[in-house]
């Protein structure tokens, strides 16, 4: 899962397929058969430790998941789920933690900005997340699990599928008492603004359906539906719960007029529900939803060019308590995209424009090359700008929004080196991004505004391979993420951004048994621009063991924390201690 370099066939990087190997982006990869090894609980802990990816979470399970790609804002990037872009046109940014890891087929991570490919957000890169799609033999599928603090997950779900049409139901139902995730400062009152000593509890009831069919003559017209209801208690002095429901509706015809022309329609829609509460009692409610269009067209010019042109149609709208003065934007996308091989070099040019109802034009553009030095070591190199429009919070929040931002701005390089030896397989990339007129609180003028800028250096790397019957992968990131805004702040370290993060996975199988080993290390952070309150570093040791009872039946059990080791990633939030989850599956052999 910590490298992907191979026959890997990805999708996001250019929308269209490509293994990975032909792919001049940095992507990885996490399969079905990595969320069965790893055993996760939910879609933040697969995340956790890959290459240019951090995250912090404000108190265990359920609770608020901001993700930082390449050290980029947590709402600079767009996050697809089949193909549907999601997240809350309020906040800007997407529910993790409520996208339940059961439901998923695999994701792409595409590292880097992809603006000129899918338009606003995409400054730090595109995660998209597709759900389980069925083939093969219809076969049912079980699973009963419990662990600490009275956690609870049942899942049932029916796949499967032929040559013409195929399909995958699932249902997924988990909940938790979960423990108490805000402490107490020894002033008395902690981050969240009131000492509530209670458990924070989480319950998510979720399904999906994937399906599809394909026609006489190759045209394919598939359908995708999620939704997902989530109840979280968390402790706050104006609001200490809420109810959140995510859906996604998405359809997609592709269909080839000719042979070397093929079209793909697609339409979707996003919705982000929220109320809130305090001790029962109604307080707010944000409801958004994000509409979209898309006309894409591929046209092979010859064995070795590819050309895409296509047209984007987004439409974001809230219905809210709180008042916002415009509670609907519209935008348009046109782009192109070639791919194309000269001598030894491939390469890849990108040109997009976005026509945004509140800000006009924006042209955004990347160009990419790859060339090998050797049957096993190849070099990439790129360069791409992107834009970030700002969410409705940003213009019109009451007490913050500020109707006059413009559209952050940024541009980033990149050198890739990616080898393939008889051992295994490694990637290594380095990169800086410059983002300006980044967005954050302006007390001169007591509202948002186009204050900040960064200046943005990392290196990732990965490798994987095997060593005395045990696969070994690994990942590491460092980071140099400086706040490059006039002031008092200037040289800082952004917030909440560690400079150094490493995962590492060890699994081996005995026949029917199989044991696994993670760790996932970080180093300090800074909670506040003036990196005056610092977090510490941490270290976290999973373990992981299955048994496959008899073909159908498999019995699985982790245990997280294993040393217990108390640390947060936002000021005042504690993480989970030491766990443990029990599961029973049951899948017939196909």
């Amino acid at each position: 899962m910590a490298v992907t370099v191979g026959d890997t066939v990805v999708v996001t990087a250019t929308r269209s397929a490509r293994t990975v190997d032909d792919s001049l982006a940095a992507v990885s990869v996490v399969t079905r058969e990595d969320i069965a090894r790893l055993q996760p609980r939910s879609v933040p802990d697969l995340l956790r430790g890959l290459p240019g990816m951090t995250l912090v979470n404000n108190g265990g399970r359920g609770k608020q998941t901001s993700v930082f790609l390449r050290g980029t804002e947590s709402d600079h990037m767009v996050v697809l789920i089949d193909g549907v872009k999601v997240g809350s046109a309020t906040s800007g940014s997407a529910a993790f933690q409520d996208m339940p890891v059961d439901l998923v087929e695999r994701i792409e991570i595409v590292r880097g900005p992809r603006s000129s490919l899918y338009g606003s957000e995409a400054i730090g890169g595109v995660i998209q997340i597709f759900t389980k799609r069925g083939s093969g033999a219809w076969r049912p599928n079980l699973s009963v699990g419990v662990g600490s603090d009275s956690s609870r997950k049942l899942t049932l779900g029916v796949d499967g599928g032929g040559e013409r049409g195929w399909a995958s139901l699932n249902l997924v139902s988990e909940s938790t008492d979960g423990f108490n995730a805000c402490r107490v400062a020894a002033s008395g009152v902690g981050g969240c603004f009131t000492a509530e000593p209670d458990r924070d509890g989480y319950d998510n009831l979720s399904g999906s359906i994937r399906a599809g069919y394909r026609f006489d003559g190759g045209a394919e017209l598939s359908f995708n539906w999620m939704r997902t209801e989530a109840e979280s208690d968390f402790d706050g002095s104006f609001q200490n719960s809420s109810d959140t429901t995510q859906e996604v509706l998405g359809a997609q015809l592709r269909f080839a007029p000719l042979a070397m022309w093929q079209v793909t329609l697609s339409a979707g829609q996003s919705k982000d529900d929220n109320d809130n509460f305090n001790n029962g009692s109604f307080v707010s409610r944000f409801d958004t939803a994000r509409t979209s269009f898309s006309w894409q067209n591929d046209i092979t010019l010859s064995p070795e060019a590819q050309l895409t042109i296509g047209v984007d149609h987004q439409d974001d709208s809230i219905a809210s308590t709180t008042s916002y003065p415009v509670t609907e934007r519209t935008r348009h996308g046109v782009f192109a995209f070639y791919q194309g091989v000269a001598g030894a070099v491939d390469y890849q040019l990108s040109v997009r424009s976005d026509d945004d109802e509140q800000f006009g034009q924006y042209t955004t553009g990347s160009i990419a090359g790859g060339y090998p030095l050797s049957d096993t070591l190849r070099l990439t190199a790129s360069w791409g700008n992107a834009f970030k429009a700002p969410s409705f919070n940003e213009l019109y929040f009451p007490f913050f929004g500020n109707a006059a931002l413009s559209p952050e701005r940024s541009r980033t390089v990149d050198l890739g080196l990616a080898g393939r030896p008889g051992w295994g397989q490694w990637a290594v990339n380095v990169f800086e991004t410059q983002v300006n007129d980044l967005i954050s609180y302006d007390a001169s003028i007591s509202a948002a505004n186009n204050v900040d800028s960064a200046r943005i250096r990392g290196i990732e790397a990965s490798a994987a391979t095997r060593l005395s019957d045990w696969e070994l992968r690994g990942s590491l990131t460092l980071l140099d993420p400086e706040n490059r805004s006039s002031g008092a702040n200037q040289g800082k370290i952004l917030t909440r951004r560690p400079q150094h993060s490493a995962r590492l996975e060890a699994d081996r199988d005995y026949g029917r048994f199989s044991v696994g080993a993670s760790v996932v290390a970080e180093g300090d952070r800074y909670d506040d621009l003036a990196n005056a309150n610092r977090l510490g570093g941490y270290a976290t040791v999973d373990l992981r063991a299955a048994y496959q009872l008899d073909p159908d039946w498999r019995a699985e059990a982790a245990l997280g924390n294993v040393f217990d080791h108390d640390y947060e990633t936002a000021r005042f939030y504690v993480q989970p201690g030491r766990s443990v989850f029990v599961t029973f599956k049951y899948q017939p052999k196909r």
